[in-house]
């Protein structure tokens, strides 16, 4: 059985704003997430890279209580607080009569690192006596799945993707799946992170994939520019409500886009290095619209990965370049993260989020600090400025350290 699947909610938490509406206004207007790093002293460390997008003004009372709030690591908040405004927006009523059939996908890439670096450091000062009976059930992964399904009572499919920065978008493709082959009515799915750590920031830094541009912190993210030098860090969640057609039409839905298709697939070349000419990245672009039916030339816009890293967005380009031929030229590409940074395991959650607001809206947000494209970077990146337009089918895309690619087709609800 394959059945029509739709989107009827959206929740975000970004560098941007603890809200949709505030992330959607400031991403719609250009405005940068990306600032010096306050979660701890980076400059002391001696660290490459001092900037991170951090989430403003997040209260997690507002979503949990303080006691249930200490069990978990922030990647976890930031999850349920996204989750719960997805099911808000949607309107969606969890019930007793429904609650086998509605699931929930969270993943992350890095889970809860920032506890495990605290953890060790209070187990070298004091011993075992230090770590704190929740310390498991902070920090791993599949745990933000556990906890929405708690809060929510949802006792449908319950799992989490773990596939580094393609982590939300495979959460949202296999959510997809299961609601298409008729295995659950809604799934809850996404991705979510909160890893800006000395480890993790110090790890990325040592591989030097991060941007060194820390005098400017709002310009340090300039995807395609001939001048990038590495991606940002961020935080941050992005969670969809997914449901069946005839559950969303049942209840009187407001509909924001339908998923269309969803494809992946494995580089098989290197650890952090995309294949050449972005070859991985195109077959799951080609598998997606194979699956969907769509036509190359009925696509309008990509969200694009876009990292700001000069190997990655090279090949990215050539990629669709290889998928979409001459017509290429005539998409309109942007990446997000030149304004919210790179939420790694969250950036697929919340960069289909924003692919889903600009079908509903008709608004392409902007690829920001582009002042002069790189060589081989020549498509339209929808430079500096969000673009009003209409737009019937959109892409998400999402690649991964370890060769692990994915992309989410979706299109106006007809």
């Amino acid at each position: 059985m394959t059945r029509r699947v739709v989107v009827t909610g959206v929740g975000l938490v970004t560098p941007l704003g603890a809200s949709m509406e505030t992330t959607w206004n400031n991403l719609i207007a250009g405005q940068p997430g990306i600032r010096r790093i306050t979660r701890f002293d980076a400059e002391a460390t001696g660290m490459a890279c001092t900037i991170a997008g951090e989430v403003p003004d997040f209260d997690v009372s507002e979503y949990v209580n303080r006691k249930d709030a200490r069990k978990m690591d922030t990647f976890i908040q930031f999850g349920i607080a996204a989750a719960h405004m997805a099911i808000e927006h949607s309107g969606f009523k969890i019930s007793e009569a429904n609650a086998n059939r509605v699931g929930v996908i969270i993943g992350s890439g890095m889970g809860g690192l920032p506890n495990i670096e605290k953890t060790m450091r209070a187990y070298e000062a004091g011993g075992a006596r230090k770590i704190s009976p929740f310390f498991i059930a902070q920090t791993i992964i599949n745990m933000t799945s556990g906890w929405v399904s708690m809060l929510t009572g949802a006792k449908g499919p319950n799992s989490a993707t773990v596939t580094a920065c393609a982590s939300g978008t495979h959460a949202i493709g296999d959510a997809f799946e299961i609601i298409a082959r008729g295995d659950a009515d809604a799934m809850i799915a996404g991705g979510t992170e909160a890893c800006i750590c000395e480890l993790a920031v110090g790890g990325f830094a040592a591989s030097r994939a991060l941007s060194t541009r820390n005098d400017e912190p709002e310009k340090a993210s300039r995807p395609w520019d001939k001048d990038r030098d590495g991606f940002v860090m961020g935080e941050g969640a992005g969670v969809l409500m997914l449901e069946s057609l005839d559950s969303a039409k049942a209840r009187g839905a407001n509909i924001l886009a339908e998923v269309a298709g969803y494809g992946m697939s494995g580089d098989a070349y290197h650890i952090t290095a995309p294949a050449p000419g972005g070859e991985g990245g195109a077959r799951c672009m080609k598998q997606m619209l194979n699956g969907a039916g769509i036509n190359p030339e009925d696509v309008d816009y990509i969200n694009a990965h876009g990292t700001s890293t000069p190997v990655g967005d090279l090949a990215e380009t050539e990629g669709i370049k290889s998928v979409f031929g001459e017509y290429a030229k005539k998409l309109m590409v942007s990446s997000t993260k030149s304004m919210t940074g790179h939420l790694l395991g969250a950036a697929g959650g919340i960069e289909a989020a924003f692919t889903v607001l600009a079908i509903h809206h008709g608004v392409v947000p902007p690829t920001i600090n582009l002042d002069e494209p790189g060589e081989g970077c020549d498509l339209d990146y929808v430079p500096n400025e969000a673009r009003d337009a209409n737009i019937d089918v959109a892409i998400s895309n999402s690649f991964g350290f370890g060769g692990t690619n994915a992309s989410v087709a979706l299109r106006k609800f007809a």
